[in-house]
C-alpha cells in the first residue's frame, strides 16, 4: 500500500477537518468508524445468506435502534428477502451453427428457471438487433416475428449509442432499452427459448473477462422474481458472432449499421444447442429498514437507500468492499443521525432502507418495490448512495442520468450551498443510471437519484491527493484490495452526505410531489409537477 508523505498528509488531513467542521453535524470520526467495522474482515465480505450477513444485520439495528428509529417493517428492522441460487454444475454446452463454444472462453450461459436441468434443442437462431419493443419510439425489432421456442442473438446497448445522433434514442447517453436485463427479459416476454447478447467492449463499457466473471459461478435472484426469464440466457464474444454470420453470408457489421438506423430481424439457418444442470439452492437474505415518522403528514415518505452487501469471500481471500458499499451504509446511517438529533422531526416520514443484493442484480431493492413496507404511491423520492467519495472535496455533484427527475432540484440548491454545481457523469454510454438501487424504484414511478463525487478536486493538495489515491485503488473494484484506509481524505463524502441531507430534508418538509421531467422515458409514469 502506498502511503502519502507526511507533511501533504497533515496538509490533507487539516482540510478535511476543515470540511467536516463545516458540514453540519456530520461526523467524520463516527462516519469512518461504520466504514472500518462494516468493511473489516470479521464480516467476510458481507455476502447475502452468510455469516458476514448475520453480522451486518446485527451491526445495523444496533446503530438504527441507538439513534431512536422505529423499526420499519412493522415491529422489525428487517425485512425477509427470499432469495435462490442457480449454480451450474461442470460440464454445460452450447454450439451455434454447429460450432461448438468454449466457456467461457467464447460464451456464458446460465439459467434462473426453477427446473435442475436446462436443454436446447434444434432452436433456430434469429438476429434481433438491438431486442427492443419500445412504442414510445416507435421501435420493435420483433415486428412481425415469432421467436417462440427460438434462440435470439441481441446486440449490446442501443441504437442511439451506435448511430452517433443525439436525437436517436437519447444518443451516446443509454436508454434502459440498452440494458442487459432488460434484454433478457424482453426476450422471454416474447416467448424465446433462449437469449444471447452480442459482447462488444465498446458500447457495453466493459470488456469479456468483467462478463465471465459475473456469469460464472453462483447467480443469485427472487424465489418468487417477476422477470420473465428465458430458459437459457447468456453472452457470446463478438468474433462468434461474426463467424456464425459469415457462414450465413452476412456482415456482423453490415446488420449492426442497418440496426442502428432502423427495427429489423434476420431468421438464420443455423440452429442452437444447449445443455446445462444446475443446483437450485433456496435461502433468505435480508433488507435493514427503520424510520422516523412524520409530524404532519406521516403517510408521505422520503427514503434513503444504500446496498450493505458484497461479494463475500473466497478461501483467504475476502472481499471487503470497503468503498463498494460501505462507505454509501455509513453515510446513510450518518443522514439518519441527522434527522434523529434534529429539533423535531420533519413533516413527512422519513426512511432509511439498507438493501440487500444489489451485486447480484439489485435483489433487495427488487424485492422491496414488490413489497414494499410504505406504500410506492405515498413515496414522494428516494435518494441512493453507492461508493461515496473518497477522493477529496470536489467543486461538482454528479448526478448520474442528470434531467430525469426534479429531485434534481433538490440535490442542486443544497449543492449549491457548497458552492457546487450539478454535473452529469462523464460516460452515460456506460447506463449507470441502471445500474444501483436506485432504480429499481424508477421503474415503479418513483423518482429516484443516484449521485455524489466530481472531477475538479477544490485545491492543488486535494489534486494531487486525488490522482495518488487513484493509482493507489486502481483496479480495486470488486477486488480484494476495495479495503478501508486510514489516509482517506473525506472531505468529499462528507460534503456529500450534506447534500443528500439537505436535500432529503427539504424535500421532506415540502408538500411538493416530485416527477419526471420530459424527455424522460419514466415521464408517464409520474409526470413533473
Amino acid at each position: 500500500m502506498r502511503l502519502l508523505p507526511l507533511a501533504p498528509a497533515l496538509m490533507l488531513l487539516g482540510a478535511c477537518s476543515q470540511i467536516s467542521s463545516q458540514a453540519g453535524g456530520i461526523d467524520e470520526s463516527r462516519f469512518r468508524a461504520d466504514i472500518k467495522e462494516l468493511s473489516s474482515d470479521r464480516y467476510l465480505g458481507r455476502l447475502p445468506t452468510t455469516q458476514g450477513e448475520t453480522l451486518t444485520l446485527a451491526y445495523l439495528e444496533r446503530q438504527f435502534r441507538a439513534m431512536g428509529l422505529e423499526p420499519g417493517n412493522g415491529d422489525s428492522y428487517l425485512q425477509p428477502v427470499p432469495m435462490v441460487t442457480y449454480t451450474a454444475e461442470p460440464g454445460a454446452r452450447l454450439s451455434l451453427g454447429g460450432e461448438s463454444l468454449s466457456l467461457p472462453e467464447q460464451a456464458v450461459l446460465t439459467s434462473f428457471r426453477s427446473a435442475p436441468e436446462q436443454r436446447l434443442s434444434d432452436s433456430q437462431v434469429v438476429f434481433v438487433g438491438y431486442g427492443i419493443d419500445a412504442p414510445e419510439y416507435g421501435w420493435n425489432d420483433y415486428q412481425g416475428l415469432d421467436v417462440t421456442g427460438k434462440t435470439v442473438l441481441i446486440l449490446v446497448n442501443d441504437p442511439g449509442f451506435a448511430s452517433g445522433d443525439p436525437d436517436h434514442f437519447k444518443g451516446s447517453t443509454m436508454t434502459y432499452y440498452g440494458r442487459w436485463d432488460y434484454k433478457f427479459a424482453e426476450a422471454g416476454r416474447k416467448g424465446a427459448a433462449a437469449a444471447l447478447i452480442i459482447h462488444d467492449t465498446e458500447p457495453a463499457s466493459y470488456p469479456w473477462s468483467v462478463v465471465a466473471n459475473s456469469w460464472t459461478g453462483p447467480q443469485l435472484d427472487l424465489a418468487d422474481s417477476r422477470d420473465p426469464h428465458p430458459a437459457l440466457e447468456g453472452w457470446v464474444r463478438k468474433e462468434v458472432a461474426e463467424a456464425l454470420l459469415a457462414k450465413e453470408g452476412k456482415s456482423l457489421e453490415a446488420l449492426m449499421a442497418q440496426a442502428a438506423l432502423r427495427p429489423g430481424n434476420l431468421p438464420l439457418s443455423a440452429r442452437a444447442e444447449a445443455s446445462l444442470k444446475q443446483r437450485v439452492e433456496h435461502a433468505t437474505s435480508h433488507n435493514v429498514v427503520a424510520k422516523l415518522t412524520g409530524a404532519s403528514r406521516p403517510g408521505e415518505v422520503v427514503s434513503y437507500t444504500a446496498h450493505w452487501d458484497h461479494i463475500g469471500a473466497d478461501g483467504d481471500a475476502i472481499y471487503n468492499g470497503a468503498l463498494d458499499n460501505a462507505t454509501g451504509v455509513a453515510g446513510i446511517l450518518e443522514i439518519a443521525r441527522q434527522f434523529a438529533a434534529a429539533p423535531k422531526p420533519p413533516a413527512r416520514t422519513v426512511q432509511f432502507i439498507a438493501v440487500t443484493g444489489e451485486e447480484q442484480g439489485l435483489l433487495g431493492s427488487r424485492y422491496y418495490v414488490a413489497n414494499p413496507t410504505e406504500p410506492l404511491a405515498s413515496t414522494v423520492g428516494v435518494f441512493n448512495l453507492d461508493s461515496t467519495n473518497v477522493y477529496g472535496a470536489v467543486r461538482e455533484f454528479t448526478v448520474v442520468g442528470l434531467g430525469q427527475s426534479q429531485l434534481d432540484d433538490y440535490l442542486g440548491k443544497a449543492a449549491a450551498g457548497q458552492q457546487r454545481v450539478l454535473a452529469s457523469e462523464h460516460h452515460p454510454e456506460a447506463g449507470g443510471f441502471f445500474r444501483s438501487d436506485h432504480f429499481s424504484f424508477v421503474k415503479e414511478g418513483v423518482p429516484a437519484v443516484f449521485a455524489g463525487g466530481g472531477t475538479t478536486p477544490k485545491s492543488d493538495a486535494l489534486a494531487r491527493y486525488r490522482e495518488s489515491m487513484r493509482q493507489e485503488m486502481k483496479g480495486c473494484y470488486h477486488n480484494t484490495c476495495d479495503i478501508y484506509r486510514e489516509h482517506w481524505n473525506l472531505s468529499g463524502a462528507l460534503e456529500d452526505i450534506e447534500v443528500f441531507y439537505r436535500a432529503g430534508n427539504a424535500l421532506a418538509n415540502s408538500d411538493h410531489r416530485p416527477g419526471f421531467k420530459r424527455g424522460s422515458e419514466f415521464y408517464s409514469l409520474r409526470p413533473a409537477s
